[in-house]
């Protein structure tokens, strides 16, 4: 099952609302992205400091990589009777090197089932990421006023990441129960000739 696959309107997952600090530099790198989603990311000097070597791939192969580490999250939460906002994942340069080297941004969200389901599935993608060649690097209460319940963990053999938050028990009707994600990979190559400027 895709994310993307559901076509139903609801808000849309949005971007994490601090930047996560205990975390190794290579992996700062790919979670810089959650914060940082205009601009690419970097914090580094130059494609040689990433750490790894990026893969050479088109951008419609990246995006399309993405959305199945999306689906693996999805089929990891369990709640296929919730419905998933619908939309794309967007490309933008990397600023280690702007005209060869790009990532990947997905962010959605589940919803419309109850409180507790919510928390269920919360909680079994907490359990099965592990196990599913994950790292949990962060996972608790942030830094909200609402204290949300958030996770962030890294899939270091193919350089993506995943933030996810627990949005629940709010008292403004307008504020949905939902789980909101955002996907991002690392650093891809694109192959010799492509012209990165126009990314979406």
């Amino acid at each position: 099952m895709n994310p993307s696959d559901h076509p139903t309107s609801a808000p849309a997952a949005t971007t994490p609302r601090r930047r996560l600090t205990r975390r190794p530099a290579v992996l700062g790198a790919l979670l810089l992205c959650l914060t940082t989603l205009a601009t690419g990311c970097s914090t580094m000097n130059d494609a040689d400091d990433l750490g790894y070597t990026p893969t050479t791939l088109d951008v419609e192969d990246a995006r399309k990589r993405t959305k199945e580490i999306s689906s693996e999250i999805f089929d990891m939460i369990g709640l296929p009777q919730a419905k998933a906002t619908p939309g794309g994942a967007g490309a933008s340069r990397c600023q280690e090197d702007p005209e060869h080297l790009f990532s990947i941004r997905h962010p959605w969200s589940l919803y419309d089932v109850s409180e507790d389901e919510l928390k269920q599935g919360f909680e079994r993608l907490h359990q099965a990421l592990p196990a599913k060649g994950w790292k949990i690097v962060e996972y608790g209460p942030n830094n909200s006023k609402a204290k949300s319940l958030e996770l962030t963990a890294d899939k270091e053999n193919e350089h993506f990441a995943v933030n996810a938050e627990l949005w629940v028990g709010s008292k403004d009707p307008k504020q949905k129960n939902l789980i909101a994600l955002t996907v991002v990979s690392g650093c891809f190559r694109a192959p010799e000739g492509t012209d990165l400027t126009n990314l979406y």
